[in-house]
């Protein structure tokens, strides 16, 4: 009979203690958690700071991905109908994020550093084709200092795939 009350005792005193210290339940639509400095969130396809696109179309991001979620195609650019620096540019680029694993592998492969995983976690979809994503819905927007794209350019101003451009802080 005194073992149970001394049970009951200091399940009573664990209680007791655990109710005057602070939760650690996050109300989570009005509090949002921050994120751990190398976690993988939502792709975001950057730009440089004129404005074009850094993705150049060569699909490295699509061979490196080991669950097939990345689809580009690539067309050809032109000093009239300029999108990237180099010479193609991604018409078309498509993430199914139903199959992506967030493994960075598309980040790591890209040479121009054009898709990054960034912070956003807030990911839901209502039917499978709202879970693709699209190069418009994955494309930052144009830089306060640069121009939408496709831009007109001076003939031969782009003449490498990366360019000498500095990157924004």
């Amino acid at each position: 009979m005194l073992d149970s009350v001394i049970a009951i005792a200091k399940g009573m005193a664990t209680t007791l203690k655990h109710m005057v210290k602070p939760p650690v339940t996050i109300q989570y639509p009005e509090q949002k958690r921050t994120t751990r400095a190398r976690f993988k969130g939502r792709h975001e396809l950057k730009r440089y700071d004129n404005g074009l696109e850094r993705c150049i179309g060569c699909a490295l991001c699509a061979a490196a991905c080991p669950a097939d979620a990345i689809f580009v195609e690539a067309s050809e650019n032109s000093d009239d109908n300029r999108f990237s620096p180099g010479e193609r540019y991604a018409s078309t680029y498509e993430i199914n994020m139903l199959r992506c694993i967030f493994c960075g592998f598309c980040e790591d492969a890209c040479p121009t550093q054009a898709i990054v995983l960034e912070n956003e976690y807030e990911l839901s979809f209502t039917d499978r084709a709202a879970a693709i994503y699209t190069k418009e819905m994955l494309i930052v927007d144009v830089p306060i200092n640069g121009r939408a794209t496709p831009q007109q350019v001076e003939r031969g101003k782009f003449n490498r795939s990366i360019p000498d451009m500095e990157n924004p802080k």
